[in-house]
């Protein structure tokens, strides 16, 4: 059946039914029904359940207007653009309004007109729900014009209208989001005269644009974000505007290391194709989100900036990219990620620190490599405390020393370490054993000797590898450079 195109139609069709109901009321309606279905309420949002998701509902089932308090990474943005789902798929507006007039009430000048004129022959247009979200980056150079609107010299003069009569206004922002949700990330980067400007327009829905008055009855939901820190470093939010905002709502990072796992994994591009197989042990991605717990965790890391969860997404990428690089440049078929592609991967954790002043004196790559070899000491106690490494320290304490280049192939690094004794063996303990591939069973046990270093069982220097862990003995076996460029066995 065809959609109404006309006033006319639409009245005679199951929408006039809906006719008199506001955007909140709209998306309240719609959530309730989702509720009841046992539909999934925020897709793609991890950890969240107990804790946002509940507050969100109520905030929207109170018809409030919100806001979202939480440092970078928290997934806010997501969040609020993900509020569509509970709009109507498409709803009816009067054609060419620059701010999708209803048809049954008409708040600008120019649609009261049509309607006057054409009666029910005013042609109508079907808004979908990305039509109805505007979303809004505040920074300090935006304008009340930006966001409420403006005179318009040039359409007056082309239309001979006097700069008074309301024709003549070119609507910003907030009036273009009528009938749907209006968003603004970062609110207290908002100068205080344009954040007056919108709670006048949202409670009494007046505004004056260059001194003329406009009433603006506007039909919104409004929602914003912030960090709790910018309220002192960047700006604040001016309290009659806080208090026309229904709901606050704290968001925060990953309560546990699984939800962080998910998250990562459902964000980060890992699935690269090209005929070179990539595979992720489990406990390397725990490892990548475990640098980021710990960040947060580390003092000389700035708990009012945060660390993203953005860090650890960048992280996988990195990682899996030194894999494929690797198997590229040696002709392997598969790309298996090891430690030493966690350390290869370190500007994607440098530039997503912000340091306190004894990081700064560290350095950042520095406090990146620590920060690695703390989340690998984690997960090894996670998996390997139980396990019987004597044979393999035992081999280290005699003068064993191993160095395991980022680029060995798979081949010659199994060669190298099926010389410490009982080592492969012990990568049972991630499920590893002489059935998987070499590059598996590769990765699992420079896991387990990087791990054996964090927790400081032996020693890992940059330029010799693994030894003992007072690091006295003089290397007797390992990988050296040679003038060829080629990395050979001794």
């Amino acid at each position: 059946m065809s959609k109404p195109r006309t006033l006319g139609e639409l009245s005679k069709s199951a929408y006039y039914a809906r006719r008199n109901r506001t955007v909140r009321d709209e998306i309240r309606e719609n959530l309730l029904a989702r509720m009841k279905a046992r539909e999934e309420l925020f897709p793609g949002i991890v950890g969240y359940d107990d804790t946002v998701g509940p507050r969100i509902v109520n905030a929207l089932l109170s018809r409030h207007h919100f806001i979202l308090l939480g440092l970078r990474g928290q997934a806010k943005t997501r969040l609020i653009r993900g509020l569509t789902h509970f709009l109507d798929a498409e709803i009816p507006a009067i054609a060419g309004c620059e701010i999708h007039d209803d048809p049954y009430h008409p708040i600008c000048s120019a649609c009261r007109s049509l309607i006057e004129e054409k009666g029910d022959e005013t042609p109508i247009r079907w808004l979908t729900r990305e039509e109805r979200y505007v979303e809004k980056l505040a920074t300090p150079d935006v304008t009340i014009a930006d966001m409420i609107g403006d005179l318009d010299p040039i359409r007056a003069a082309r239309s001979g209208l006097d700069l008074s009569n309301e024709l003549t206004i070119h609507y910003g922002l907030v009036p273009r989001a009528h009938r749907g949700i209006f968003a603004i990330n970062e609110l207290p980067d908002l100068a205080s005269k344009i954040q007056v400007g919108l709670f006048n327009i949202l409670q009494e829905g007046d505004v004056q644009i260059k001194g003329y008055p406009v009433r603006l009855p506007l039909d919104l939901l409004m929602v914003f974000s912030a960090n709790p820190e910018d309220y002192t470093a960047r700006g604040r939010i001016i309290t009659p505007l806080k208090d026309r905002i229904g709901s606050e709502i704290r968001t925060h990072y990953p309560a546990t290391l699984e939800q962080a796992v998910a998250i990562t994994r459902g964000e980060a591009w890992t699935d690269r194709g090209g005929g070179v197989e990539t595979m992720i042990p489990y406990y390397l991605r725990e490892v990548v989100d475990e640098v980021a717990i710990q960040a947060r965790k580390d003092r000389r890391v700035d708990k009012r900036s945060g660390v993203s969860q953005r860090l650890a997404i960048s992280l996988l990428e990195n990682v899996v990219s030194s894999a494929e690089r690797r198997a590229v440049t040696l002709g392997e078929d598969r790309a298996q990620p090891r430690v030493a592609d966690l350390y290869a991967s370190l500007p994607a954790i440098t530039g997503k620190l912000e340091l306190e002043y004894e990081g700064e004196l560290k350095g950042a790559e520095t406090v990146g490599r620590e920060l690695i070899r703390k989340a690998v000491g984690q997960i090894f106690q996670k998996y390997a405390t139980a396990s019987d490494f004597r044979s393999v320290l035992k081999w280290f304490d005699e003068g064993g020393w191993l160095r395991l280049p980022e680029r060995a192939s798979s081949k010659d690094a199994l060669e190298s370490l099926s010389r410490i004794p009982g080592l492969l063996a012990r990568a049972s303990v991630l499920n590893v054993d002489e059935s998987r591939p070499p590059a598996e069973r590769v990765a699992a046990c420079e896991f387990l000797l990087e791990g054996l270093a964090a927790t400081k069982r032996i020693s890992r220097n940059e330029e010799r590898g693994y030894g003992r862990s007072d690091e006295r003995t003089r290397p007797e076996i390992g990988y050296e450079e040679v003038d060829s460029g080629k990395t050979q066995l001794n």
